[in-house]
Parts: structure tokens; C-alpha cells; sequence
């Protein structure tokens, strides 16, 4: 996996993600701390509704970001997004009201929205190789894990030592080192012809194609599953472990460690799962295992109780690697289903509807887990995961095949797509929802 590392390019590109979320997780911390010296008591209503504000931005502004970006390089997007966290970094340790936290924190999301799917995007153009690109989608997703376990610990180390407005400083110094990296990396440039398209088809482009996409519908039913399991994880663990298992704070970290650990055990495991099985087979198995663990863990709390602290944590295991296994792979489906200049704006779709899954289910699982208690909150969540799951098979159907045999009776017989295929008449070839294919073909 860590071969792709030798790729220059990747490598600079990654060691930006890694500095980057390592400044984001400091500024989670540090974010908390400022929102209880502000509201005391109420800071977990600031902070719920800052979160609440990135994923608004996440899903209204991802695809008018990329329309906009399109008509720009694609490295000064990525450097000047990265430059703007910078600045609103810098402005946080000098926020007396709340409001101004929230002000703060749409235009740091909004640059967020911007920088993320681009970069997204921009991966499957370096690295061509389908395997790469897959080992590379596991780097990631260990990276997000790894962040996860390290900010914190490092945000711990600089609280003994400095106060935690020093935190948005590193948060800063984070962002400013994905800029540099990115600034002196040869990212490859967008396709000029996506930016040739109206502003309308642009922003819309990533949607239709993403909705007109048998296997990226799959993976839209699939997200709400892996929402519907991960937001009750991030929302409800504190709960369960601080308030009903009356662990210390060092048990809610272990806990979560190990969330993490199962999918950094799954992330490494899945470039050989999937070449050997194929993408469907291995979400849908990820899918269906966190339904499984829902309703069972339910039943558990319902009927006996929380279970043994050492079950808990294989439980939680468990739960990370089936997340892991459903949202790793996802990156393969949308490189496999645009054309490269189409490829950014369909990052964008996925951004923006996946995070709508999230905007869904965090409020859920907190409102059911404090209204109706844990096993029922979970039995709902595990519900909502099994629909996606039934969704995704419906939507996603099995055995769709590489190559489509159809016709085009709407084109004339000159047209160049028919020439490139023989002539008027019945062809095969992988199909991808462009301007030749604007629907989806029946199989003949």
C-alpha cells in the first residue's frame, strides 16, 4: 500500500491531507474550549449549531463551489482555499461574541467545501492506475483515523504548556502547510472543456450524473446506512460510556480508539478484498454487518443491559470496520463513473448528498438517544441503516455489466461516438452519463 508513496506528486498531495487534518483536529478542540468560555453551560448548543452550519455548507455550497472553480486552475483553487482557512484560523482567538464564531465558521466551512471535492477530484488524475488509486483511498482513510487518535493527544500536550487560543495557531499553521505542499506539487490541470459548459449545466452537472448512475444511486443508499451507524457512535458514545458505564474521560478516548481501529484494520484490508470481490459485494457486506450490530446491540441494551467493557470496545470494533468498508471504496465508484472533466463535479455531488445523509442523522440519533433512550435510538438508526441497505441493492442491481450493448437511434449516422464504435447499430463499451449518454441505456 505505502509503494503508491513513491509517486512524488501523491505523496506531496497526501502529506497536505495528513497537515491539514491535523490542523483541523486541533481546531475541533480548540473550538469547544473557546465555545464554553463564551456560553459556559450552553456551549453545547454553539457548538451543535456550528456543526450544524458545516454541514448546511457542505451540501448548499460543495456544487456551487465547482461550478465556479471550473473556469479556474485547478492548483491556486486548491492553495487560495487553503490560504483562507489560514486567515479565519487566525481570527478565532480574538472572537468575543458568538455570533462571530458562527460568521467564523461558515466561511471556514465554505472554503472547506470548496477545497475538499476538488482535491478529491484531483487524485484519480494522478494516480491512473485503478489499484493505486484504491491503495490510495485506504491512505486516506487511515489518515482520517490516525487524525482522530493523534489531535487530540496533541491538543493535550500543548494545553499543559500554553493556553488554547495557541491551538487555532497550530490549527493555521496546519492549513498554511497544505498550501506550501500543494504549491510546489505539478497538480494536473482540470480539462478546459468542463468549463466551457453555462454556469446552470455546470452546477447541476454532478447531480444528474450522480442520480442517473445505477451504482453511485447505490452508494447514495449506501452513505445514509454508514450515517445512520456513525452518527449514533459520534453522538451517543459519551453517553454511553460517561453516563451509563460511568467511565472516565480516558474510557470515552479508548472507546473511540477503537471505533478507529476497526477502520484502520478494515482500510488496510480492503485493497485485496476488493480486487478479489469487487466493490459491491464488499459495501453492501459493510452495510449489512453495521445493521446487524445495530439491532443486536439494541436488543443487548434492551433486554440484559450494556455489555462487559472488553464487548463493548469489539463492538465498536466491529462498527468502525463496517463503516470503513462502506465509505473507503466510494471513491472507485466515482472515478469509474465520469469522464475526467466531469470527475470534480461529481466529487461535488458526493460531497454535498453524502454529507446530506449526516445533516440527517447527527440531529437524530441526539434527539432519539435523549427522547427515547439507547436501545431504541439505536433500533431506529439500525432501521434507517437497513433501508439504505434494501435501497442500495434495488438501486445498485447485481451483475450490472462493464460493457452496455445499446443503440443510439437519436444520433445522426455520422456522429463521431457512432463512428468510434463501428457505425449506427447495437455496441458495447463501458458507459459513463455524458452529453452522448444523457440517460442510463437498457441492457438489450
Amino acid at each position: 500500500m505505502f509503494a503508491i508513496l513513491t509517486n512524488r506528486t501523491y505523496a506531496a498531495l497526501f502529506s497536505a491531507q495528513v497537515v491539514a487534518l491535523l490542523g483541523t483536529g486541533l481546531l475541533s478542540v480548540a473550538l469547544g474550549l473557546l465555545a464554553y468560555d463564551l456560553a459556559g453551560a450552553r456551549a453545547g448548543l454553539v457548538l451543535g449549531t456550528a456543526f450544524t452550519i458545516k454541514m448546511v455548507c457542505y451540501v448548499g455550497l460543495s456544487p456551487l463551489a465547482q461550478a465556479l472553480a471550473q473556469r479556474l486552475p485547478r492548483k491556486p483553487v486548491l492553495v487560495g482555499a487553503d490560504l483562507v482557512r489560514v486567515g479565519i484560523a487566525l481570527c478565532l482567538p480574538f472572537v468575543t461574541e458568538v455570533w462571530q464564531i458562527y460568521v467564523l465558521i461558515f466561511l471556514l466551512q465554505s472554503a472547506s467545501a470548496t477545497f475538499t471535492p476538488s482535491y478529491q477530484a484531483t487524485l484519480p488524475d494522478v494516480l491512473t492506475d485503478a489499484r493505486d488509486y484504491t491503495r490510495a483511498l485506504s491512505l486516506s482513510r487511515l489518515a482520517y483515523d490516525l487524525e482522530n487518535l493523534t489531535s487530540p493527544a496533541l491538543a493535550a500536550l500543548l494545553l499543559t504548556v500554553t493556553g488554547y487560543s495557541t491551538l487555532f495557531t497550530g490549527t493555521a499553521v496546519g492549513f498554511a502547510g497544505s498550501a506550501l505542499l500543494i504549491g510546489l506539487t505539478a497538480v494536473p490541470p482540470l480539462d478546459p472543456s468542463a468549463g466551457a459548459r453555462p454556469f446552470r449545466e455546470r452546477l447541476t452537472r454532478g447531480a444528474r450524473i450522480y442520480l442517473a448512475t445505477p451504482r453511485l444511486r447505490g452508494l447514495l443508499a449506501l452513505n445514509l446506512a454508514a450515517a445512520a451507524a456513525g452518527a449514533f457512535v459520534l453522538v451517543n458514545t459519551v453517553v454511553l460510556v460517561r453516563g451509563q458505564m460511568g467511565g472516565s474521560e480516558a474510557d470515552l478516548a479508548l472507546a473511540m480508539a477503537a471505533f478507529g481501529a476497526g477502520s484502520m484494520t478494515a482500510a488496510l484490508a480492503l485493497p485485496r478484498l476488493l480486487e478479489r470481490l469487487g466493490d459491491r459485494p464488499v459495501m453492501l457486506a459493510g452495510a449489512q454487518g453495521a445493521v446487524l450490530v445495530c439491532f443486536g446491540f439494541a436488543a443487548q441494551i434492551a433486554l440484559a443491559g450494556l455489555p462487559p467493557w472488553s464487548a463493548f470496545l469489539a463492538v465498536w470494533a466491529v462498527l468502525g470496520a463496517c463503516y470503513a468498508s462502506v465509505l473507503t471504496p466510494s471513491g472507485r465508484l466515482l472515478r469509474r463513473s465520469a469522464h475526467p472533466e466531469d470527475r470534480p463535479a461529481v466529487f461535488a455531488a458526493q460531497f454535498a448528498l453524502s454529507h446530506a445523509c449526516w445533516l440527517l442523522t447527527y440531529p437524530l440519533a441526539g434527539w432519539a438517544g435523549d427522547a427515547l433512550g439507547m436501545a431504541a435510538a439505536l433500533a431506529l438508526l439500525g432501521g434507517l441503516a437497513a433501508l439504505g441497505v434494501i435501497a442500495a441493492r434495488r438501486l445498485w442491481p447485481a451483475g450490472l455489466p462493464r460493457e452496455i450493448v445499446h443503440d443510439h437511434p437519436d444520433l445522426p449516422a455520422d456522429h463521431p461516438h457512432l463512428r468510434t464504435h463501428g457505425g449506427p447499430g447495437w455496441h458495447a463499451h463501458a458507459v459513463v452519463i455524458d452529453d452522448d449518454h444523457p440517460v442510463w441505456p437498457s441492457r438489450r
